[in-house]
């Protein structure tokens, strides 16, 4: 019953958006997007088409119960158009040391869909609404999972003010119970700010927290980050995250690099009915000279 809720609110969300899609007058989105380094992420994404992926090395020390945790989150994000993204996550491989002792295995998978409700603009934010779902794909005999599915539904907004780019995103989460048959509710928020301190390095900012979830204790952390753009396709990041709670790591280190791989639409320079009317005709009249305009033969780039 529950999935199917889910399933009918995001189908009524896509519609909604790819309806009102062809009216938006907000600015073009940039070739790529980073969602990394940062736990919110930005209400808008990358220019439809283009697959982005996102890959990166992350480590938290002194955990309750564990020494070392690290991981290699791996994201591929697929702009469908102006107002949905798909997402794809693993968190593998993933390992943890605890005792003197190491285990790695597969972490876990986590499918997405995120959908624009409002672009942003000088007077208002962009607004987002996002819909995940965690596969237990780790082992829960071996303690890197819980062996259960989780769900996550999370608002997002966005907005830039005098240079810097706030990202807010707050989340209500269903996490399937190890105690227990049936799932537990607890919520996640994130703050961040991002600015840019040259043409092509930046700054990032954020504090991010959860409540108990199930047998999991709630937590609060803090991040601080560098970025740097080589060029349209290609960026780099690393920084540091502390723990601010008794429970939580005491800190983590995190690097990666977000780049666009593709993309897969790219759609010839369009002319309008004008224009393809006076074709016609030209074409009907033996002996009259056709002229072509040039961007027709163009592609969008």
């Amino acid at each position: 019953m529950l999935m199917k809720r889910l399933l009918l609110l995001i189908l009524l969300l896509t519609c909604v958006s790819a309806a009102s899609a062809q009216s938006s007058s907000s600015k073009e989105p940039d070739f790529i997007v980073p969602s990394r380094p940062t736990v919110s992420n930005p209400a808008e994404f990358q220019k439809p088409g283009v697959l982005q992926l996102e890959y990166g090395y992350n480590a938290n020390f002194h955990a309750t119960g564990v020494s070392v945790e690290q991981d290699t989150p791996l994201s591929l994000r697929f702009a469908v158009n102006r107002r949905v993204l798909l997402e794809l996550d693993e968190d593998s491989p993933f390992s943890q040391t605890a005792g003197g002792l190491r285990t790695t295995g597969a972490g876990d998978t986590q499918l997405g869909i995120q959908i624009v409700l409002q672009h942003e603009k000088e007077s208002r934010p962009g607004v987002s609404f996002a819909y995940y779902v965690k596969l237990p794909s780790a082992s829960s005999t071996e303690g890197l999972g819980t062996g259960r599915v989780d769900h996550a539904l999370i608002g997002l907004i966005s907005q830039s003010i005098r240079g810097t780019t706030i990202d807010f995103n707050i989340a209500y989460l269903l996490a399937g119970r190890t105690s227990s048959s049936g799932h537990a509710s607890s919520g996640q928020g994130a703050l961040a700010a991002s600015r840019s301190v040259s043409k092509r390095l930046g700054v990032q900012g954020e504090i991010s927290g959860s409540s108990r979830q199930d047998t999991q204790p709630g937590a609060l952390f803090t991040l601080g980050a560098v970025t740097y753009k080589v060029n349209s396709r290609l960026f780099l990041d690393t920084g540091i995250r502390f723990g601010l709670t008794k429970e939580a790591p005491r800190v983590g280190f995190f690097a990666g690099v977000t780049v666009g791989i593709v993309e897969l639409y790219k759609r010839r320079g369009h002319h309008s009915r004008e224009t393809t009317r006076e074709l016609s005709n030209q074409e009907a009249k033996p002996g009259l000279e056709r002229d072509l305009p040039q961007e027709y033969h163009s592609f969008n780039k």
